[in-house]
């Protein structure tokens, strides 16, 4: 006999979720269990009742198990999955292949199977943040075991374990990054990337480190998206440029933005070499290398390429810019991240503001 009840979950933002649960019962013990979660109500009892009648006309269909291992195998194998996938998740999916979880069969997954996985990343070294995306990304991979591969998965699992891995400490949100580069730091860094620029080309395709370092802060643009603009996208009327793809959470695909080039970014781009499509037509991770050898070169502590986002945002923030036009430059659409993610202020910048 199948049935299934709505269980209410409020969040940390205050917004509902409602999660169906469906049970298929045979003298008295339960055959086949399954959860889905949805934001209303309405629509967990529309699914509940589809999958009542699907379950009584159909029956419950047996769906394989493997180990987790095969299942990641199997993930890694599909293209339209795995190639969508990001550096890091790819990066992951690929260690947890290596750790014990994944000889537990992939219905017979528990909640001390995920303790035991967090406590033996830890005792490895690995921070909260770090192991969070463990669990999130093995998550992701075991929600699409039934639906694409028609494995069975113990997904609903995760409702369970992830706010005791969160009690226990064991998983968490990074800390807020606050690093910004002094001005020191910066001289150092011009000076050692015109070195690097001068003395160690890379033949015709030399890279300009040092327009490409002023460009990204100017621009606050990651340096992946700096590396793929292309000529076509630039307005030279207006001193804007498209962004083609901007990260966005909530749209992988399509969020093109038009950036205002301000300052001497527009400048910057101008005198770029025009044969080729793209103004900065380098391999982006090739540009991030040679900026960490000059940093460690350099003895600079604790500094990413990515923190120069953070730096141009905070230079327009302390220039008198407002939120909603720094949020032009950066492509936020949560302003609340941009404030508290993106700016670290000088309070000595607020001498310049009052001065006469």
């Amino acid at each position: 006999m199948a049935s299934f009840n709505i269980k209410k979950r409020t969040l940390k933002d205050g917004s509902l979720r409602f999660t169906v649960d469906v049970i298929v019962k045979k003298d008295a013990r339960i055959i086949h269990r399954e959860s889905k979660t949805f934001r209303k109500k309405e629509l967990a009892r529309t699914y509940g009742l589809k999958r009542l009648n699907e379950l009584e006309t159909e029956g419950v269909k047996k769906l394989k198990s493997v180990p987790i291992s095969v299942l990641l195998d199997i993930y890694m194998g599909e293209r339209d999955l795995w190639d969508k996938s990001g550096r890091t998740k790819q990066y992951v999916i690929k260690l947890l292949r290596d750790c014990d979880i994944a000889k537990v069969e992939s219905n017979q997954l528990r909640t001390s199977d995920l303790i035991q996985h967090c406590k033996n990343r830890k005792a490895a070294g690995a921070k909260p943040a770090t192991i969070n995306h463990d669990v999130a990304y093995l998550r992701s991979v075991m929600k699409k075991a039934k639906p694409v591969f028609n494995i069975d998965a113990n997904f609903s699992i995760f409702e369970e374990a992830v706010p005791v891995l969160n009690d226990m400490g064991l998983i968490g949100k990074s800390q807020k990054r606050t690093r910004r580069p002094t001005s020191e730091e910066l001289d150092l860094l011009r000076e050692a990337l015109r070195k690097r620029q001068s003395f160690r080309p890379n033949g015709p395709t030399r890279i300009p480190y040092l327009d490409i370092l002023e460009f990204s802060i100017l621009t606050c643009m990651r340096i992946g998206e700096v590396c793929t603009i292309l000529w076509d996208d630039l307005d030279e009327k207006n001193k804007t440029v498209l962004v083609r793809d901007r990260k966005d959470p909530r749209k992988k695909e399509g969020n093109h933005m038009i950036v205002p080039l301000l300052g001497e970014s527009f400048d910057i781009a101008m005198r770029q070499d025009k044969r080729n499509a793209y103004i900065f037509p380098y391999n982006p991770r090739s540009v991030s290398a040679g900026f960490q050898r000059a940093r460690n070169e350099l003895g600079i502590e604790d500094l990413r390429y990515h923190d120069l986002r953070r730096e141009g945002a905070s230079r327009l923030f302390e220039k008198g810019y407002s939120i909603e036009e720094v949020a032009q430059v950066t492509g936020h659409k949560n302003l609340n991240i941009l404030w508290q993610v993106y700016t670290q202020l000088y309070p000595s910048k607020l001498h310049e503001k009052s001065a006469p």
